[in-house]
């Protein structure tokens, strides 16, 4: 019996399996290979270094290379307009950072107390969105670069290299758009309507959660790609109009689903089959007259899928835009000015915001003030790691410190036979072209398999600039090691809201806006745009809720295993918003009417559960009894809330 268990765990007889937390970070993700980010790496890394050469500049094109290789970090999105950012505004902050960086090279204790400055700098505005954490990112990756590498001058030459290399990767990247300008917006609203066929056809099967946490994720995207790129050209072009046209009526569809689910015995092959004919008409543009083949509605639930579906197609093959209901529902992005008022008081004022830019300032600090007591040779590769351990919104910061390490010592291993077997000059060029290739591959894959294809790259470019060749591997790998350990023990240990898990006061944030919802899904009959707002909103908080526990898992105990004693309630959570939204579709389409009574004492019943989610560091069950109809429109909502109010932790 022993001997199964552990095989089941996974471990050899005398030997334990290792924790998932660990093993998790070393699964490759089942994410495809994108092939057109492949070919722009292995281009925009190779081709500057070979126009460097064949000048008679290899120092310059390696520079210029190492400027390609942060943009290809940073070309992560599928819409031109999100490249542009993506790519484009960090470089400038790269810019910065290797400028001064490059000013206080040499100069000691000026440049720990410098790169300590901009260490803070960058942690603070790391916590307004995506394109300023790759903006912070930069700043400080090419600081310490700067400040640890010698460049050659004048002064402005190292930035221009650094920035004409990440512009080139800008330029690759928006070869094609003049031909495809709208389709990565287009694909997305396509890919919607096929995440809700998938939804509606495993209505009755258990991986119906599954699908329709992909309608959520594919929801936000898309109303981010296309409602972004209207709020900039002013919301009138006739396939911008057209697309969130298209967008916005698979939300009645998307409502439908879970009255299907809770239905219980699924719908007609038809239904999901229509609406991936909608898929395929929104990406082909086709437009013309269209009706679905549809088998009569019997059920409320029946008849909301019925009238989506038939609505949807009505808007999608008409031939012009409709210009009725173009409306965001969750509101247009706001002018920039406000949004950079907005993202400068947040960053100002945030606890968060200074307590993660005090935390990346102190281990760059260390690591600084180490390196220019204790002789390390190019220690400015310690700084680096510590750069990308601490990375907020990348996750675990200690399961991403083993990764690193792990993903160090297979990186160093190719580094290895490149510089021992490849002869310096020419030979380079197709190296680097395989090698660079290997980043969007890997990328894909995990943070370790990123790692280990960055590690070589990065080598074998600065071997342009130092030519020490396999000299450089063995300090690297000791390099590496000492910034984990760094940011182990400095930004992780000694900082308790780090291994102190506070998703609890996040779900019960969720818990009360769930209950304000199920009070205003059955208020009164008015401001239908309203409610849905609402409900996407609070779909987009469940999202972000359960991505961060899903972090907080990879953490080891403590953090993980309370995370892990909260998930089961992340779930229940989702599905009473599900069952509100089915209740709501059947009177939308002839059920009766709910008490209001029944409706307060279920909105109570969810906010006496935020307030023991606050209260107690794990689930404590409690024993719900909600009175009402047990054929009535909120019996499954009821059933639902007392499964929520029944979650308990397992003994131990």
């Amino acid at each position: 019996m022993a001997d199964q268990k552990r095989a089941g765990n996974g471990g050899r007889a005398g030997f334990p399996a290792p924790p998932e937390w660990l093993i998790g970070g070393l699964r490759p993700a089942p994410a495809p290979i994108p092939w057109p980010a492949v070919a722009r790496a292995a281009i925009a890394l190779a081709a500057p270094l070979a126009v460097g050469l064949a000048t008679g500049h290899g120092a310059y094109g390696a520079l210029a290379s190492m400027g390609a290789l942060s943009g290809v970090i940073g070309d992560t999105a599928d819409a031109y307009r999100m490249r542009v950012f993506n790519i484009a505004v960090p470089q400038l902050f790269g810019a910065i950072g290797v400028t001064v960086g490059n000013q206080v090279f040499g100069h000691g204790w000026l440049a720990v107390g410098a790169l300590t400055l901009i260490a803070l700098v960058s942690g603070m505005i790391s916590s307004i969105g995506a394109v300023a954490s790759v903006s912070g990112l930069l700043l400080l990756l090419n600081a310490v670069v700067g400040a640890g590498l010698p460049m050659p001058g004048p002064w402005w030459k190292a930035p221009l290299l650094l920035s004409l290399g990440g512009l080139f990767v800008l330029l690759l990247s928006l070869l094609a758009w003049p031909l495809r300008r709208t389709e990565p917006e287009r694909d997305a609203v396509a890919g919607t309507y096929r995440a809700a066929a998938d939804a509606i056809e495993a209505a009755a099967s258990d991986t119906y959660d599954t699908r329709r946490q992909a309608v959520t994720h594919s929801l936000n995207t898309t109303y981010d790609l296309v409602l972004g790129r209207r709020a900039r050209e002013h919301g009138r072009r006739g396939e911008l109009v057209r697309l969130s046209a298209q967008l916005n009526v698979v939300i009645p569809i998307v409502e439908a689903a879970p009255a299907v689910h809770l239905r219980g015995w699924g719908v007609d092959p038809a239904f999901p089959a229509a609406v991936r004919e909608l898929a395929d008409a929104v990406a082909e543009g086709r437009t013309g007259p269209a009706v679905p083949e549809l088998p009569a509605p019997a059920t409320p639930a029946e008849r909301a899928l019925d009238s989506a579906v038939r609505h949807a197609f009505a808007v999608v093959h008409h031939p012009d835009p409709d210009q009725t209901n173009i409306d965001d529902r969750l509101g247009r992005p706001a002018a920039l000015r406000i949004r950079l008022r907005r993202a400068t008081r947040n960053v100002l004022l945030s606890g968060a915001s200074w307590r993660y830019g005090l935390r990346l300032a102190l281990c760059i600090g260390l690591a600084q003030a180490l390196v220019s007591v204790v002789p390390v040779e190019r220690s400015y590769w310690v700084a680096l790691t510590i750069v990308f351990v601490l990375k907020p919104d990348f996750g675990s910061v200690f399961a991403r410190a083993l990764m690193r390490a792990i993903g160090t010592a297979g990186g160093l291993l190719i580094a290895a036979a490149v510089l021992s077997e490849v002869p310096r000059g020419w030979w380079d060029v197709p190296a680097l072209m395989v090698l660079a290739a290997l980043i969007p591959a890997f990328s894909a894959k995990g943070y370790a398999f990123q790692t280990a294809a960055i590690t070589p790259v990065i080598l074998l470019l600065s071997d342009m600039l130092n030519h020490q060749g396999f000299d450089l591997v063995l300090p690297r790998l000791t390099d590496s090691l000492i910034g984990c350990a760094i940011a182990l023990v400095a930004g992780y240990v000694l900082w308790p809201e780090s291994w102190h898990t506070r998703v609890g006061a996040r779900l019960a944030d969720a818990v009360v806006a769930t209950a304000e919802y199920v009070e205003y899904a059955f208020g009164s009959e008015a401001d239908r745009a309203e409610r849905v707002r609402r409900r996407r909103r609070l779909y987009r908080d469940l999202s972000t809720v359960r991505s961060e526990f899903q972090r907080a898992l990879t953490e080891p105990p403590p953090m993980g295993a309370r995370a892990a004693a909260w998930w089961p309630l992340v779930v229940a959570v989702e599905r009473v918003v599900d069952a509100t939204t089915a209740a709501r579709v059947r009177v939308n389409h002839g059920a009766p009417w709910p008490a209001a009574g029944e409706v307060a004492e279920i909105a109570g019943e969810l906010r006496e559960l935020a307030q023991g989610v606050r209260r107690s560091p794990t689930p404590v069950g409690v024993r719900a009894c909600l009175a009402g109809d047990d054929e009535g429109v909120l019996a499954p909502l009821r059933q639902e809330v007392q499964a929520a109010r029944a979650i308990t932790t397992h003994p131990n």
